[in-house]
């Protein structure tokens, strides 16, 4: 049986730490390990986490030294990881009981090192603590395959529902970005020859957050999407703004479905 180490980063997360976990720890696949790397929280978040780990071993905090953000936090767990298999969750997501199981045996049978899954989304007013969730049929839909190419221009993968192959990929961090961090991680994969395969099947369960308004989402996407094509990627100006062009144009129109 594979081992899969699970990754979630936390901050300020007391509300959802406990019915994320318990997501975890619930999985018909139980050979896994979670690593958590508490990023300085300040609402007994870290608390919470020691006594989780009581009560179950495959529970295994720890504290960033320092503020750092989310995907520094990330990286110090992958660094830890013993797994064969890298998994993502944060620490306000869920996973139904059988993501692991299903996702592990869709990864062997298509001989693919990077894969994903459709996902459910629901408001964040959802009951934080509960871990029990009925389908209300927004499904974000997950492609069957994915390249480089494609996923210049939009990032079609849910980080809730990513994992990757340790035997084949290595330990691969996230780069050192303010945002997007799952994403240029996705890219480098990628960049690398190996393509990504979605499992149609919804298996994790995304809290949405309000991000401001319209506008300001769109601004957000030409700054980051800019920086990581031109310096995580390397792309040449004309070839990052065709890619941005394209991001841009993706973005507004699934504003508009």
């Amino acid at each position: 049986m594979p081992l899969v180490s699970v990754v979630m980063p936390v901050y300020n997360s007391a509300a959802t730490l406990g019915a994320s976990i318990r997501s975890v720890l619930t999985q018909t696949h139980g050979d896994l390990e979670l690593l958590v790397t508490d990023d300085k929280s300040s609402d007994g978040s870290m608390d919470l986490l020691t006594d989780l780990a009581r009560q179950d071993e495959r529970v295994l905090p720890r504290s960033a030294p320092e503020r750092g953000g989310a995907g520094r936090a990330r990286n110090l767990a992958i660094e830890r990881a013993r797994g064969d298999y890298v998994a993502f969750l944060d620490s306000d997501d869920m996973w139904l009981p059988e993501k692991t199981e299903r996702q592990l045996a869709f990864a062997a049978a298509g001989d693919a090192p990077l894969t994903f899954t459709s996902y459910y989304k629901m408001d964040a007013e959802h009951d934080g603590e509960s871990t029990e969730f009925v389908p209300n049929g927004r499904v974000i839909h997950a492609r069957e395959h994915v390249d480089y190419r494609a996923m210049l221009v939009r990032d079609h993968i849910g980080a809730l529902t990513a994992m990757y192959d340790r035997t084949v990929l290595g330990t691969r961090l996230m780069p050192e970005m303010l945002k997007r961090q799952d994403y240029a991680l996705w890219l480098s994969i990628m960049r690398d020859g190996h393509d990504a395969r979605g499992l149609a099947e919804p298996l994790a369960v995304y809290r949405a957050h309000q991000a401001g308004s319209l506008s300001s989402n769109k601004m957000s996407l030409v700054q980051y999407n800019w920086t990581l094509y031109r310096d995580q990627e390397g792309l040449s100006v004309p070839r990052a703004t065709r890619a941005l062009a394209g991001a841009v144009w993706q973005s507004l129109r699934n504003s508009r479905i």
